[in-house]
């Protein structure tokens, strides 16, 4: 990077993970201690009070990197006098090819196949030609809007600024959440968990949505109310959920969503460590690049908003 002074990156907690430094080092940057740095790359998803008594020491922290899209456990740490990005959209691509296939293992009733010991009736919806509602309108969404397209559905997002999104039918802001709910055929939700959308999947949703429809939930636990949906799920209310995350999470032995036939639960694993590593290295290495290069940050943080 001739001609371009290498800025100076720490990296905390001191356990963070091996290949951090030479993300950094592959995008110009200079690994130092918090104390001769201007900004940090902070290698977990967790310690938001442990991050906050390192900003407090060091002022010098102008740049704040976090590793994952979902910041809701550093929402308290967000000052607008620094910079902060996050792996918003790092992960989309997985997360998305998550998403479509839990639906389609929904829709086709794999759930209850899987489960059998002997040959059974034919049972299964198409998703080609049906109607989806997704909650968000981030990364993940744009990723899911391209996956979806082959399958010719009409398609409703649901977002907080209402604009065109490349692979929709129609977008609409929270306030009209309710009128995207029934006719849909499986309901994403793939938004950030912030206070106005914890529990925004709760009994009265669930009520709307149509008795063959899916939950798929590649999100957060906090959502979903997780006591509604159980109930909705035992009186057949919905066709079913397909959820990589929950509330409690992780889900502990013997919570009842184990034994439902109508939902396929995966351990937040739409990200893998193997899948994760490559994407957000490159992440923080073009961050760096573009830190050095004076550049807009990809993924930046908005305080006031909390994602």
């Amino acid at each position: 990077m001739s001609g371009v002074k290498a800025p100076r990156i720490a990296i905390a907690p001191e356990k963070s993970l091996s290949w951090l430094p030479g993300a950094v080092e592959a995008g110009g940057g200079y690994v130092c201690e918090p104390a001769d740095a201007e900004a940090l790359i902070w290698g977990t998803p967790f310690g938001a009070s442990e991050l906050a008594k390192v900003l407090n020491r060091y002022p010098n922290l102008h740049w704040i990197q976090l590793p994952y899209a979902g910041i809701e456990h550093f929402v308290d740490v967000l000052d607008p006098e620094r910079t902060w990005t996050c792996g918003k959209g790092v992960y989309a691509e997985p997360v998305a090819e998550m998403a479509l296939t839990l639906a389609l293992a929904g829709l086709r009733q794999l759930n209850l196949y899987a489960r059998r010991d002997k040959w059974s009736a034919q049972v299964g919806r198409n998703l080609l030609g049906g109607r989806v509602t997704i909650l968000g309108g981030g990364g993940i969404t744009e990723s899911l809007l391209r996956l979806l397209a082959p399958f010719d559905a009409h398609v409703t997002v649901v977002r907080n600024r209402v604009q065109h999104m490349d692979g929709t039918d129609v977008v609409v802001g929270p306030d009209q959440l309710h009128d995207t709910l029934p006719g849909a055929d499986v309901v994403f939700l793939a938004l950030s968990l912030t206070p106005e959308t914890e529990g925004i999947i709760s009994a009265g949703e669930l009520s709307m949505m149509e008795s063959h429809a899916w939950l798929v939930n590649v999100a957060r636990g906090g959502h979903v109310v997780t006591d509604d949906l159980v109930a909705a799920l035992e009186r057949g209310e919905i066709g079913g959920a397909a959820l990589d995350v929950t509330d409690p999470e992780p889900l502990p032995a013997g919570h009842r969503l184990w034994s439902l036939p109508n939902c396929i639960i995966t351990p937040h694993t739409s990200n893998t460590p193997e899948m994760a590593q490559p994407l957000l290295a490159e992440r923080i290495t073009s961050n760096v690049r573009r830190y050095a290069a004076g550049e807009e940050l990809i993924g930046l943080v908005d305080p006031e908003l909390g994602y």
